[in-house]
């Protein structure tokens, strides 16, 4: 069989991490562009599928929600750009004396801003297309309740679900490097996103692309949108809510989520096994 072995996983994600983290800032950034734009195309999709979702069960519709969002890191893991929540796993590599800690900060920092980049174009792209007064305002409508939801969380909750989101998110990229076909990879990515999504689990740059949308339709304020969401109270939507109830802490979670929980503990749990050989 062509799957490769837990220790080999452990090779493959080094070597390719430590590849993207040497590559020249330059390609870095428009790597990242593209990742981020991925991630929100994603949610393009994802927000699509919530379009009249009130008359499915609420697990069904999440979980369809889920599959269609895996899409977009489909797109991120096959083209080989660069998304700071699976780039959160190059602790590793720091621990490891494989890359300067200088190097990864900024590596880290590179990706970030790109990706932030990659969300917010697609954000005003669609928004300006016109494509949230789909389905009579149903997509702006699905659109605005998320942003409002991902708003409500006090920070020590948006921390928590930043850890369990991108623990799914980079074991998701973990399991991908143990396949050897393009199928074997997609596979792989689909399930375990599809868990943070339907958990309602929070992804800092997905959220990069989702609330800035919500907040874009907010301060459009059309009444085919807003009656089609319910006119919703949306005092909590606003740029320092977003930033300090959301962005920060799930950014902080996701990195401990990714970074630690992820990157060091299969780095820790397998080293052992690759030095076994070479010490007998």
């Amino acid at each position: 069989m062509s799957l490769a072995t837990p220790a080999q996983i452990v090779d493959a994600a080094e070597y390719g991490l430590l590849k993207k983290a040497t590559t020249p800032f330059r390609t870095t950034l428009i790597s990242a562009i593209f990742a981020g734009a991925f991630i929100a195309l994603g949610f393009v999709f994802y927000t699509t599928s919530q379009m009249g979702a009130a008359q499915m069960p609420y697990g069904l519709a999440k979980i369809v929600g889920g599959l269609a969002f895996s899409t977009g890191l489909a797109m991120v893991i096959i083209t080989g750009a660069d998304l700071f929540t699976s780039t959160s796993m190059t602790l590793m590599l720091g621990v490891g004396g494989k890359l300067p800690w200088p190097r990864l900060i900024q590596h880290w920092g590179v990706v970030y801003v790109g990706n932030f980049i990659g969300a917010l174009c697609v954000a005003l792209i669609v928004f300006y297309s016109g494509t949230p007064h789909q389905g009579h305002g149903a997509w702006g409508a699905a659109a605005l309740n998320t942003a409002i939801s991902k708003v409500s969380h006090s920070p020590l909750e948006s921390v928590l679900l930043g850890i369990l989101c991108n623990f799914m998110v980079c074991m998701a990229v973990w399991l991908a490097f143990a396949g050897k076909t393009l199928a074997d990879k997609i596979l792989a990515i689909t399930l375990p996103i599809a868990l943070f999504v339907s958990a309602g689990f929070e992804h800092s740059i997905a959220n990069m692309f989702m609330i800035p949308m919500g907040l874009l339709v907010k301060h459009a304020g059309a009444d085919e949108v807003l009656t089609a969401a319910g006119n919703p109270a949306m005092g909590g939507l606003t740029i320092p809510d977003f930033l300090l109830h959301n962005l920060i802490p799930v950014t902080l979670g996701n990195i401990l989520g990714g970074g630690i929980f992820v990157g060091l503990g299969m780095f820790f749990w397998h080293r052992r096994d690759r030095e076994a050989p070479s010490n007998a």
